[in-house]
């Protein structure tokens, strides 16, 4: 049967139709929020470890959650706590469910989920999220697709889930304020058919910037350039938990960056990876990067996958190097290579514990007694005793081989003549080094 250009456009548009409301669901146009995805019904739910490995979130939790109907239900609370970044320093924070960052969402493609957002904070919040492809009135986005959930309210999101990737979640009211105070998540989608390689350690991990200014207990969210405390997962080094892995294993870190203004490049030593997923998508094989340093972008996520084949403590980090420090300023002076003993004599005459800051460098004002709520810039000893040169936006990866817990293994001992040590009168001589 012959259609002409009129029939013809009449009956694709009924087909579209058809296919946006298969897509969207019906529109109540007294009920502009009931608009959502309705395609999760002809798949069942996914299910930890039957469908997906569970994802490691370092000093964070999952958000849990439970079955309605065929509906996944979560429930996140705005709140404020007091947030301790490390043992020395605690700050009053905006929380989701009484942990910086709020706790890990996650599920499987083709999902659905309800969310409630219960607002126990002192101003009006909302949440969006970030990457997800959700109905216009699910966005987030306050005095656009929603109002503003009041103090004291609980509003309810309801999708389903076309993705599949690592995305976030975060407040979209008053967003430099309430981002600044830690009100950000990460949301991680499985897919429903596996991609690529089975990985057998998967890790999330959330970037994020302060500014705490020494002798303060908050944030301060009107800061633009002068950062001071870096974190992972709202830790800084040494708070940090280590990821602890099986030599030989794979493994997959999912990055989220929701910092105020700094992109990070987070560098690995003992380790050569692919970048295998961007914003959530998956890069093709082909496509991929091989590489030792990922930058992580502000309102980005990347996620990579290596083979932990060398045994060792292997640190990874923030290559900006302040944001490898601890309550850095910035308007310290620069004082390397100044003499000042002499003053520095007679002040300690009168204040025995004065010391003239940074001489030679950092290292030494380690054991310098701190203003309250203060941490040290490096604060953690190694092995030997020494202290480690590390501090901010900085962990460590552990990989052992023939483990069978994945508890803090402790230090790692390198065996015999595989560690860096004084070189012997002898051995200068033996190979013409003279000092």
């Amino acid at each position: 049967m012959k259609l002409s250009r009129r029939d013809f456009m009449a009956t694709t548009g009924v087909a579209a139709a058809a296919l946006t409301g298969l897509f969207y669901g019906k529109v109540n146009s007294s009920e502009q929020a009931s608009v959502t995805l309705s395609d999760s019904a002809a798949q069942p739910l996914g299910e930890p470890h039957k469908n997906y490995l569970p994802v490691v979130t370092p000093n964070g939790r999952t958000l849990p959650y439970k079955v309605v109907e065929g509906v996944k239900i979560f429930h996140l609370i705005a709140e404020e706590i007091n947030h301790e970044f490390a043992p020395g320093l605690k700050a009053q924070c905006w929380s989701y469910n009484g942990s910086v960052h709020g706790p890990t969402i996650e599920a499987v493609q083709g999902d659905r989920v309800r969310i409630y957002v219960t607002n126990k904070l002192p101003a009006a919040t909302t949440v969006h999220w970030h990457g997800l492809i959700v109905p216009s009135g699910m966005d987030g986005v306050s005095g656009l697709s929603q109002d503003p959930i009041p103090p004291g309210e609980t509003y309810v999101y309801e999708f389903s889930l076309q993705q599949h990737g690592t995305f976030m979640y975060h407040s979209h009211h008053d967003s430099m304020t309430q981002q600044a105070l830690g009100l950000t998540g990460l949301f991680i989608i499985h897919p429903r058919t596996p991609v690529g390689p089975k990985v057998d350690r998967d890790f999330a991990i959330l970037l994020h910037e302060w500014k705490i200014a020494p002798d303060t207990t908050r944030p301060n969210p009107l800061e633009m350039i002068d950062f001071n405390v870096l974190t992972m997962n709202g830790k800084v080094y040494p708070a940090t938990e280590p990821l602890v892995i099986r030599q030989g294993q794979r493994v997959r870190i999912r990055f989220g960056n929701l910092s105020t203004q700094d992109h990070h490049p987070i560098h690995f030593h003992g380790i050569e990876f692919q970048v295998t997923a961007e914003d959530g998508m998956s890069i093709p094989v082909d496509q991929q990067r091989r590489g030792n340093t990922v930058l992580v972008s502000v309102g980005q996520t990347r996620d990579i996958e290596f083979e932990a084949n060398y045994p060792g403590d292997w640190i990874f980090h923030c290559h900006m190097l302040h944001h490898m420090m601890n309550q850095m300023g910035h308007k310290i002076p620069n004082m390397i290579g100044v003499n000042d003993k002499s003053f520095e004599k007679k002040t300690q005459a009168i204040l025995p514990a004065y010391m003239t800051m940074g001489q030679t460098g950092m290292d030494a004002m380690m054991a310098m007694d701190m203003p309250q709520n203060t941490i040290s810039m490096i604060a953690q000893k190694g092995p030997s005793g020494k202290n480690i040169d590390l501090g901010g936006m900085a962990n460590i990866l552990k990989v052992r081989p023939d483990i069978t817990s994945y508890e803090d293994p402790g230090w790692y001992q390198p065996p015999k003549g595989t560690q860096a040590r004084s070189a012997s009168a002898e051995e200068r001589q033996r190979d013409g080094i003279k000092n």
